[in-house]
């Protein structure tokens, strides 16, 4: 039986599976390396057009793994400087920036709580976060303050996650089974992670992840400064999270079928 970590022992707990999600996932078809170093872009329409043009633009990418999005604004012209509490990702990132040519990039081993000081007090136009990324913080409002000390005046967030009440579904995507309200973290041990389809394994298996609601989340924004300028809720997301969502390049509930939001992306700007 695993030993379920003390409250202090979480942060590492997480990290050490991270570290070893890293080599999994750099080898999976589910990230294709190869081709996103041929130019694949991994970044979604929506994204890009709620974001805007971010050329000439500071970016900072929050738990930005090894690397691909961030380097993917890049592309698109911005300065970005991708943060990740796993150094055996930022090497990763590191190592893929060189890959593709680019000299815009530079990527920090840090805790996001701990990002104003590793980034020396830098301020950034954009910081970009989400998809996944928000379930592995347990204080969302300590993280919105953080974010507000991170963005320039006139700067804004822009979040792009998966739906938090999608959570709450059973296996069939139609039936409540969790608790939408539910706080409090929750212990995971599973030998494995979500790349191709498969539980490739990883060698440390015990995680711990917090549900935040939209509400938790607006409010936390809101109460640290920002002025929320959009909350979108979109009927799709990004993998198949439930056996009925067909496939049209994302992953949508049957058409005639009732849906719930799968996804959401908020932008909130700081005041100049």
């Amino acid at each position: 039986m695993t030993k379920i970590p003390a409250p202090a022992d979480w942060l590492a707990a997480n990290r050490a599976n991270w570290d070893g999600r890293v080599p999994v996932h750099v080898a999976s078809d589910f990230y294709d390396v190869p081709g996103f170093v041929a130019g694949r872009e991994p970044l979604q329409d929506f994204e890009l057009a709620e974001v805007g043009d971010v050329r000439g633009k500071s970016l900072l990418h929050l738990q930005c793994h090894f690397g691909q999005d961030t380097l993917s604004w890049a592309r698109h012209g911005a300065a970005v400087t991708g943060l990740d509490f796993s150094r055996p990702a930022v090497e990763a990132a590191t190592d893929l920036a060189a890959r593709i040519g680019t000299d815009t990039a530079r990527f920090v081993v840090s805790d996001v709580y701990d990002a104003v000081d590793a980034l020396g007090g830098q301020r950034f136009d954009i910081v970009y976060t989400g998809r996944g990324a928000l379930c592995w913080l347990p204080d969302i409002t300590r993280w919105a303050r953080t974010v507000e000390s991170l963005l320039a005046p006139g700067g804004f967030l822009y979040l792009t996650e998966f739906h938090p009440f999608a959570d709450t579904l059973a296996e069939d995507g139609r039936t409540v089974e969790y608790d939408y309200f539910h706080s409090e973290g929750t212990v995971w041990d599973e030998a494995g992670t979500y790349t191709d389809g498969a539980m490739a394994p990883t060698a440390a298996t015990v995680t711990v992840e917090w549900q935040h609601g939209i509400g938790e989340v607006v409010s936390a924004l809101v109460a640290a400064g920002l002025r929320v300028e959009f909350l979108h809720e979109h009927d799709f997301t990004l993998f198949a999270r439930f056996p009925v969502l067909e496939h049209d390049g994302v992953f949508r509930f049957p058409a005639g079928q009732p849906r719930v939001p799968l996804m959401y992306s908020v932008r909130a700007s700081k005041p100049a």
